[in-house]
C-alpha cells in the first residue's frame, strides 16, 4: 500500500512539471501574435467622436500616434518587452517588434515637439508635447517602477491633452503645421531609420562591403582609420530579432504615413506628390504580409530554402528610395 501511493506521488511529481512546461508553450504559441492594423481614419472620427473634439489639421496624425501606443501597451499579452516571468521572459519576437513600433513612436514624437508644433525656430515648444517626447525615450526593458508601461501611458496622456487644445477653437497656442519642410525633416529621419534596418537584413548572409564613410568630401576626416572592405554578417541569434524589429517599425509607419496623407493632402496634392506619398504606403504594407513559417529562414541568397531577412530588406529598401525621392520632390517640386 505505501509503495502504491510512493509510486502515484512520484508520478503525480513528474507530471506536474511536465504539466507546467506544456502550458508555457502553449502560452507562448498564443502570446506569440502580432497586432493587425487598424484603419487610421476610422480611428482619428471614432476618438474625435467619443471626445466630442473638432477634427482640424494634425488631429489624424495626433490620434493615429495615440491609437499605436495604446495597441503596443494594450495588445494581446500586453507590453511584453519588461516581463521577466515565464512563459513572457522566454519570448522575443514580440519584443523586438515592439521596439520597432516604439523607435517610430519616439522620432513622431520628436519631431512633433520640435518642428510639427512649432512655426519657426524661436517659437515656443508645446509644453504638453515636451512632456511627452522624454516619456517616450525611457528605458523600454525597465521593470522596476516606475515601469515602463506606466510612463508610456503618462506620455499618452500627454499627447491626449495636446489633442485636445488643438482641436479646441479658444486654444490658439496648441498647433500642427502642415508644411512641407515638417514633412520633410520627419521624412529625413524616416530615411534614416528605414536604411539601418535594411543594411541589418540584407547582413542575414553576410555581405563584404567596401568603406564609403568619406566619399564626397576629400577634407573629411574620421575619428579612427577604418578598413577600406568590411565583412557584414548578423549572428544567427539575432536574425529574427532584427527581422521583427523591421516589421514593428514598418507596422507604425504604415499607419503614421496613411494619417500624414489626410493631414498633408494639401501639401501633397500641390507638389504633385499624392502618388508617390501612396507608392511608399504600399510597399511597407508589403512587409506586413503574414509569415507561413515556423521560423525566419536563412537560405542563401540563391538557394533552396528562403531568406525572409533579404525579402523584407527588398521592401524596406524600395520604401527607403520612395522617400528619398519624395523629399527631393517636395524640395524642390
Amino acid at each position: 500500500m505505501i509503495k502504491q501511493i510512493s509510486l502515484r506521488a512520484r508520478a503525480l511529481w513528474i507530471s506536474i512539471p511536465s504539466f507546467l512546461v506544456l502550458l508555457c508553450l502553449v502560452m507562448m504559441f498564443f502570446l506569440n501574435h502580432e497586432p493587425p492594423a487598424f484603419n487610421p481614419m476610422a480611428a482619428a472620427t471614432l476618438h474625435a467622436q467619443e471626445h466630442h473634439h473638432e477634427v482640424v489639421t494634425g488631429y489624424a496624425t495626433t490620434a493615429t500616434m495615440i491609437e499605436t501606443v495604446n495597441v503596443l501597451l494594450n495588445k494581446r499579452g500586453g507590453y511584453m518587452s519588461n516581463d521577466i516571468m515565464p512563459p513572457w521572459v522566454f519570448l522575443d519576437n514580440i519584443p523586438n517588434w515592439e521596439f520597432g513600433v516604439l523607435t517610430q513612436v519616439r522620432d513622431l514624437a520628436r519631431a512633433m515637439r520640435n518642428d510639427f508644433s512649432r512655426s519657426q525656430t524661436q517659437s515656443t515648444e508645446d509644453p504638453d508635447l515636451s512632456e511627452a517626447d522624454p516619456m517616450f525615450h525611457y528605458d523600454n526593458e525597465r521593470w522596476i517602477p516606475p515601469d515602463t508601461e506606466g510612463r508610456y501611458r503618462k506620455a499618452n496622456e500627454a499627447l491626449e491633452r495636446y489633442l485636445t487644445r488643438l482641436s479646441s477653437p479658444n486654444e490658439r497656442d496648441a498647433q500642427f503645421y502642415a508644411r512641407a519642410d515638417n514633412l520633410v525633416d520627419w521624412l529625413a529621419i524616416v530615411e534614416k531609420r528605414l536604411g539601418s534596418l535594411s543594411q541589418r537584413l540584407s547582413a542575414s548572409v553576410g555581405q563584404v562591403r567596401l568603406n564609403t564613410d568619406l566619399s564626397g568630401d576629400s577634407d573629411a576626416r574620421q575619428s579612427t582609420d577604418a578598413p577600406d572592405v568590411v565583412l557584414v554578417k548578423t549572428p544567427w541569434t539575432q536574425i529574427d530579432d532584427i527581422f521583427y524589429e523591421s516589421r514593428g517599425s514598418a507596422w507604425a509607419l504604415v499607419h503614421f504615413l496613411h494619417a500624414m496623407s489626410v493631414d498633408f493632402e494639401d501639401v501633397l496634392r500641390k507638389k504633385n506628390a499624392t502618388v508617390s506619398f501612396r507608392q511608399i504606403i504600399r510597399e511597407l504594407e508589403s512587409t506586413q504580409k503574414p509569415l507561413h513559417s515556423p521560423m525566419v529562414l536563412n537560405g542563401s541568397q540563391f538557394g533552396v530554402f528562403a531568406n525572409h531577412s533579404l525579402i523584407m530588406a527588398n521592401y524596406i529598401s524600395r520604401a527607403n528610395a520612395a522617400i528619398i525621392d519624395l523629399r527631393q520632390l517636395l524640395q524642390e517640386g
